[in-house]
């Protein structure tokens, strides 16, 4: 028996009361409206939330609420403007009403009975335990812009060219680019939904070929990020770090882009339960096998990145980080620009042989023009040289190949 939790129009929550128990389930709450069931939530310990898609029943204090107590949600969109608001919160459980029980929970999809039963919604534990670990690659850089969306996107084409299926995920929660760099939509965010998914345990392999985007020939899969800095909330630190988990299990390699700031706040608040804005990013890094650390070729990008790169080691270690300038011209640095980076580096922040892309602007305008990665829209390029070496460096040829259901799916 599932217990059940609803906040629907009165005639659609009638007819789904009065059906529940012949399908085996039991209403605990009845509620007019998102923010009242969101009060009710944690006296009612519902494992299933079935509201309206319409603002009325499905509330952002409604989502978070669900969110800390671990219960699914399910949404009834009659209208497409109704669908359309679901989607910008990041739900993807959203069904065309009105919905009887039968696609509300399909047959089967309850908790399994016995002891050689086997759950569909494997949660991230049993998948990690039974899948071998793939590689989590964060890519960082300080404020200012140095290039860590077009290096994170150029990085993870280049290995998904190489025959492997590379997950792209934007976890920046100040300012994502991934979709609209890549020309891909971003309604209902789909690193948010993994984040709520794996709040809810519900985080599986077939959860992850749902909601991640496939582009090009379908080895590249985007998990787009949020595509407002307020719902940073949803991006909690253990979340991300559940998220990477998972990712680890269904993709040989991962490519995280993160934002810039390194700062946190626990001395800022007295309430230690509280979000933490930067989460998201302090957990990427963290919890990534290498982190390419990403500083702009002029002198106030070295500058920026020489003030923030021991706050960087002292949060990851040396030996995971792998020091890109990217943009090196000479226009902004003088003759012989690599030396001078190099010398740079060495003198003032003692970083030795940092990887170097040089500066192709028309290249990368190429890039953002047909929404195409670098070594796509520009394959000759020297920038896109760099890419390749800093791809083979951080994940040999040698390495493992596998690939995931729905790899090949066109986008």
């Amino acid at each position: 028996m599932t217990d059940v939790a609803l906040a629907l129009p009165l005639a659609e929550e009638e007819a789904l009361a009065a059906e529940a128990p012949r399908h085996g389930h039991r209403v605990v709450a009845r509620c007019s409206g998102g923010d009242e069931l969101a009060t009710r939530l944690a006296a009612a310990s519902p494992e299933l939330v079935v509201c309206g898609a319409g603002p009325q029943y499905l509330t952002g204090r409604l989502l978070d609420a669900c969110d800390r107590q671990g219960v699914r949600i399910v949404a009834i969109a009659s209208a497409p403007a109704e669908r359309r608001h679901a989607a910008g919160l990041g739900v993807l459980d959203v069904l065309a009403g009105p919905a009887g029980w039968e696609a509300i929970v399909p047959r089967g999809a309850g908790s399994a009975s016995g002891d050689d039963a086997v759950d569909e919604r494997t949660t991230l534990r049993h998948v990690a335990e039974r899948t071998e670990r793939g590689t989590v690659v964060a890519v960082w850089g300080p404020a200012g812009a140095p290039g860590r969306t077009s290096l994170a996107i150029a990085l993870a084409a280049e290995l998904a060219a190489s025959g492997r299926v590379v997950a792209l995920a934007d976890a920046d929660t100040h300012g994502a680019a991934v979709a609209p760099a890549l020309g891909l939509l971003d309604e209902a965010p789909g690193f948010a939904a993994a984040c709520r998914l794996a709040a809810a345990g519900g985080l599986t392999n077939a959860e992850l070929d749902r909601i991640a985007q496939p582009h090009g020939t379908g080895a590249l899969r985007v998990l787009t990020g949020i595509g407002r800095a307020s719902r940073w909330p949803e991006l909690g630190g253990d979340r991300v770090e559940s998220v990477l988990t998972a990712l680890r299990a269904w993709a040989p390699v991962t490519i995280v882009d993160t934002a810039a700031s390194l700062e946190e706040d626990e001395e800022l608040s007295s309430d230690l339960a509280a979000p933490r804005r930067n989460a998201a990013t302090l957990a990427a890094l963290r919890t990534a096998d290498r982190v390419v650390a990403v500083a702009s070729a002029d002198p106030v990008g070295l500058a920026r990145y020489l003030r923030v790169h021991p706050d960087l080691l002292e949060l990851v270690g040396p030996d995971r980080v792998v020091t890109v300038v990217n943009k090196v011209r000479a226009s902004a640095i003088g003759l012989g620009p690599a030396a001078q980076v190099r010398q740079t580096l060495a003198r003032f922040g003692g970083i030795r042989d940092p990887l170097l892309v040089p500066w192709d602007l028309a290249a990368f305008d190429a890039a953002v023009l047909s929404g195409r990665p670098l070594g796509e829209a520009a394959p000759r390029s020297a920038a896109t040289a760099a890419v390749r070496e800093l791809a083979g460096l951080l994940v040999p040829a040698s390495a493992p190949i596998r690939r995931v259901r729905g790899a090949r799916r066109a986008s």
